[in-house]
């Protein structure tokens, strides 16, 4: 039996097939329309999974239900995509939609949480608890407790990048200041890393960046670090540095058997994770205690959403 996924992007819809053993069987995707009402965003999605579904030959019938993660606060309980600041006009019922035009039963939740929960069924034994941070453009996460979703009272929990670490600090796009999102994702990052590039002419960045300061990214920044340059070592400690203070303030409040740690940055965890380990081990109140969090980089890359989405349907059985 397989499951379908959606992973719903302010850029892209990708959708894959995935069978019980978390394989993602078939992919496919298609840009976004960013103005598309919510009919729109369902008949997009429709006519993807149907066409992942000729393209793979897997016959529907052999389909037990689709997944979808969203970028915003997903009602399940009224089907109901409430908020989206990526996708405006797409306030509404998309489960219903769904279900009407694929005859399958549809599941939804914030994509974040959709990444986690693939990334916790990945694990080799998945623990009682276990938090994810995809370190992206922004910064999402997901809590799971005693193996379950943890959504909040409105579906709007695990928002990690608007925890405050510092009160007068740069405005935050959800109206506060000093965000871990400012500080701690990969736009940060970036911002950092440009920075530092004005500062320090001979950094290795520029060649790594053929002279071009907008080609910077977090990948270019790491591989900088890699090759022991000195301006990005700096850049990447004072990045985990930020980023550290918000996994200490995670740790201290949920105490999780393992925080993963995906999304664009988490991609180069050769670089992040030694950082990251060093930082917080010291800091957690915790930190004399016999057992500790387990910080692990997440292992489906660019999938977890797609996975995650697809089963969905586990979280509810």
């Amino acid at each position: 039996m397989y499951n379908i996924g959606i992973d719903v992007g302010g850029t892209n819809l990708a959708a894959g097939i995935v069978d019980e053993k978390l394989h993602l069987t078939a992919v496919k995707s298609r840009k976004t329309d960013r103005e598309a009402d919510t009919e729109g965003l369902v008949r997009a999605m429709t006519e993807l999974a149907c066409d992942l579904l000729a393209e793979s030959g897997i016959s529907s019938s052999k389909v037990h239900s689709l997944g979808l993660g969203v970028p915003g606060t997903a009602n399940r309980e009224t089907g109901y995509l409430e908020y989206a600041n990526n996708l405006p006009n797409c306030v509404g019922n998309l489960c219903r939609g769904l279900e009407e035009s694929l005859g399958k039963k549809v599941y939804f939740d914030n994509d974040a949480n959709a990444a986690a929960w693939g990334e916790y069924l990945a694990c080799d034994n998945p623990p009682d608890s276990f938090l994810m941070v995809t370190l992206g453009t922004g910064i999402g996460g997901g809590i799971i407790l005693n193996r379950k979703l943890w959504r909040g009272i409105n579906y709007a929990a695990g928002e990690m990048g608007h925890m405050t670490i510092r009160y007068d600090g740069e405005m935050c796009s959800c109206g506060r200041r000093g965000c871990l999102e400012m500080y701690a994702s990969g736009e940060a990052l970036i911002r950092q890393g440009r920075r530092s590039m004005e500062k320090n002419r001979d950094s290795i960045l520029w060649k790594l960046c053929e002279g071009a300061l907008p080609c910077l990214n977090g990948k270019i920044i790491c591989e900088g670090a890699r090759r022991k340059d000195a301006a990005s070592m700096q850049v990447m400690e004072e990045y985990t540095a930020y980023l550290g203070e918000g996994l200490v303030d995670m740790i201290n409040i949920f105490q999780p058997e393992v925080l993963c740690i995906g999304g664009g940055v988490g991609n180069s965890p050769d670089i992040l994770m030694p950082l990251l380990e060093k930082y917080v081990a010291p800091r957690i109140y915790s930190r004399d205690s016999a057992r500790n969090t387990q910080l692990k980089p997440a292992v489906l890359g660019n999938d977890a959403g797609i996975i995650g989405a697809a089963m969905l349907y586990a979280c509810e059985e």
